[in-house]
């Protein structure tokens, strides 16, 4: 298969959700005509295409494709339909085309688009197919808005819980990341639009973050941070990747060739190109010699005066600046850019019908349910329900690039009013008057209290309680919910955050649903699996602590925020769950943790060298989602050198009938038990025994085992 081919592949396990989302056929390229010019044959390859352009362009050209030329686009990208995040205008006099370019990981940023759950709820959902048609819905958005290329996915690994785009990633582990990055992106280019994933390599909060400085030994970044960079571009076959803020180890992160290219070019193999975050480079012949493709959102570093001048004074040469123009043309001729139609811009005008479906597929498919005493889900037709919060009328979201402006919202009070039908009086209160909302719930026969925290680009949280939110018009949450449980015993509480938050009521209330920023239809959702239409299909991709003095970096401001601007991440691997097994503090809800409507027993345990097979069987009385989950414990292998006590290194998510069955293979290769040698500069397998773990969270794992590897007697 050729790279344009490997690269656009749609995997089998997508074929249901782009038949709803298919690629009309394109009409004549923008190329033009090869017998005038030869790079307009598609019978060539993309490296032999670009060689014949690159020979036509003059230097004033190459350096023009350097940069993108629209500062305005990136601000009025969430106000105009018309104003795309980032525009390259091409080369007209030799038919280069223009690439646009927008926001993206959690929909189309550029005026109106389907706001899809956040992606940490995609991330919940511990669901490849989902992640594919998630990718696929926002790949059909952003062509359907105009666009080539898409800002997304965001799979930077959450080191710290305070990190204000929290809700923007995949969550604290590097394996579920990866296999939800590289199916996003399959999903996404499948419809002809380019992912940029973002940002590498290393980038964990907000504070500082033009300025900061990260110090993180290379086993942590390898082990840590690299991962779903590599899956995305590996498995993914993504096109671009996105540089971000701050130094590395005293490199900045768009300069840095020991990423750029020594990591991402020559280990991984990576043909694509690599653009610059807004105003993220320094430097322009640093930028040049490192490895950075395209600077964005303007030349402010890649502009004719500098780079010829850097060329003068032989800091860069053309050659360098030529293997810049070459990567980008490369990647626009693999992805057939020349070869067809400017994607038209007619998203208001089409059927999204199939994007909002995806929209409350993904929802429900991400909602976790944390608690459920006595039984109080699903919703037994209970005649009052009081809803409190402001929650309950609107559908929260993260702020910053990744904030999307729906076309339509169902909101929760919409949603449970129209499913609770006319037997059931459905009321709301905001909170604001806290007797009043505690009076409502005290009358009614099940109370729901809705929360959520503030998160968005720019800023880090200042805590993990719900009192020290932004947003002041939401006062003292926590406060609201123990009044409103001590007023009702049938409470329930819908968390409506985009990462971990402490729960101190969590001992008071029946029942705790974790729905993220859930989208546009999230009210639809919310209410199909409050009433069990649906089984809460997600996991929990981030530890919740019992308290904030044991959440990871807590107290240790050398760690997070920093001081004087430099972070180091002493830390090391302990990163998420990691750091709670680690210490061995016991956290409110751990990591993978999630219950269904019915109980599933794990059994038949099978352990090779090359895999791990389990049978897990469906022991209730209703249809359930079971997501088993294996974790390995590698040996240490010299003093030194810790090892986690346990990682994810695989899952399944299987929908099981009452009494079925399923029997689910977990795949260990090489790399699953590897650990970075930083001496050696290489993956390596230690020698000696390694403990298997396999359940329904990294705390709940009733099947272990053990196998050796390098002659080990276990």
């Amino acid at each position: 298969m050729g790279p344009a081919r490997r690269w656009i592949a749609v995997t089998g396990s997508l074929a249901s959700a782009l038949a709803l989302l298919s690629v009309p056929a394109q009409a004549a390229g923008r190329c033009g005509d090869p017998a005038r010019r030869p790079w307009c044959d598609t019978g060539l390859t993309p490296d032999r295409r670009a060689a014949l352009l690159l020979a036509k362009l003059t230097g004033d050209e190459k350096i023009g494709l350097l940069a993108s030329d629209d500062p305005l686009g990136g601000p009025l990208g969430g106000v105009s339909e018309n104003a795309h995040a980032d525009t390259a205008h091409g080369v007209p006099r030799l038919g280069v085309p223009p690439l646009l370019m927008a926001d993206g990981p959690a929909g189309v940023r550029q005026g109106r688009a389907t706001a899809l759950p956040a992606p940490i709820a995609m991330a919940a959902a511990f669901d490849e197919d989902a992640a594919a048609r998630y990718g696929a819905t926002v790949g059909w958005e952003a062509r359907h808005r105009g666009n080539d290329v898409l800002f997304g996915p965001t799979v930077d690994v959450l080191r710290a819980p305070l990190n204000g785009r929290a809700f923007e990633g995949l969550g604290e582990d590097p394996h579920l990341s990866s296999r939800t990055a590289a199916a996003w992106v399959r999903g996404l280019q499948g419809q002809g639009v380019m992912a940029s994933v973002k940002h590498l390599a290393v980038y964990t909060q907000e504070t500082d973050r033009l300025e900061l400085r990260m110090r993180v030994d290379p086993r942590t970044l390898r082990e840590i941070y690299l991962p779903p960079f590599e899956a995305a571009v590996r498995q993914g076959g993504a096109a671009t990747v996105m540089c971000g803020f701050g130094r590395l180890n005293g490199r900045w992160a768009c300069e840095d060739g020991g990423v750029l290219t020594g990591i991402l070019r020559g280990e991984w193999g990576f043909g694509g190109f690599v653009v610059s975050d807004h105003t993220a480079l320094r430097d322009a012949a640093r930028g040049i010699n490192g490895g950075l493709d395209m600077e964005l959102p303007v030349g402010l570093r890649y502009n004719a005066w500098t780079l010829q001048q850097a060329v003068r004074q032989r800091k860069v040469s053309w050659t360098a600046i030529d293997g810049r123009v070459r990567a980008i043309l490369r990647t626009m001729f693999a992805f057939g850019v020349f070869d067809r139609a400017a994607h038209p811009n007619d998203l208001t005008r089409i059927d999204r019908s199939a994007s909002e479906e995806t929209a409350r597929r993904v929802a429900e498919n991400g909602m976790t349910l944390l608690k459920n005493a006595g039984g109080i889900l699903p919703l037994k037709a209970p005649g009052s329900i009081a809803l409190i919060g402001r929650g309950a009328v609107e559908n929260p979201t993260g702020s910053g690039s990744a904030k999307v402006e729906p076309f339509t919202q169902v909101t929760p009070r919409d949603g449970i009013a129209r499913r609770a039908g006319n037997g059931t009086a459905v009321t709301h209160h905001d909170g604001h008057h806290r007797a009043a909302a505690v009076e409502a719930a005290r009358r009614a026969d099940v109370a729901i209290v809705f929360v959520s925290d503030t998160q968005g680009e720019f800023f880090d949280r200042s805590c993990l309680t719900l009192t020290c939110a932004r947003d002041p018009l939401k006062g003292d949450q926590d406060g609201l919910v123990a009044e409103v449980a001590a007023a009702n015993p049938d409470t329930i509480v819908v968390l409506e955050t985009g990462g971990p938050v402490l729960t101190p009521w969590a001992g008071r209330v029946r029942g705790i649903v974790q729905a993220w920023y859930p989208g546009q239809r999230g009210g639809e959702a919310l209410a199909r699996v409050l009433y069990g239409d649906v089984d809460p299909g997600g996991r929990l991709p981030v530890t919740f602590p019992a308290a904030g003095r044991d959440a990871p970096l807590a107290g240790n401001p050398a760690q997070f925020p920093g001081v004087d601007r430099t972070v180091t991440f002493s830390e090391g691997v302990m990163v998420g769950y990691r750091h709670y097994d680690a210490r061995r503090l016991t956290p409110r809800f751990p990591f993978g943790h999630g219950l269904s409507y019915t109980t599933f027993r794990y059994g038949g345990l099978s352990v090779r060298p090359d895999r791990v097979r389990v049978t897990v069987t469906n022991t209730g009385k209703r249809p359930g989602y079971a997501v088993p989950q294996l974790y390995l414990g590698l040996p240490s292998p010299r003093a030194g050198i810790p090892q986690p006590p346990r990682q994810l290194k695989g899952y399944g998510k299987v929908l099981l009938a009452p009494g079925a069955s399923a029997r689910v293979t977990f795949p260990i290769t090489s790399r699953s038990l590897a650990y970075w040698d930083e001496a050696a500069r290489g993956w390596r397998v230690a020698r000696g025994c390694y403990t298997v773990g396999v359940g329904s969270s990294s705390r709940d794992l009733p099947l272990t085992g053990r196998f050796g590897q390098g002659g080990a007697a276990c």
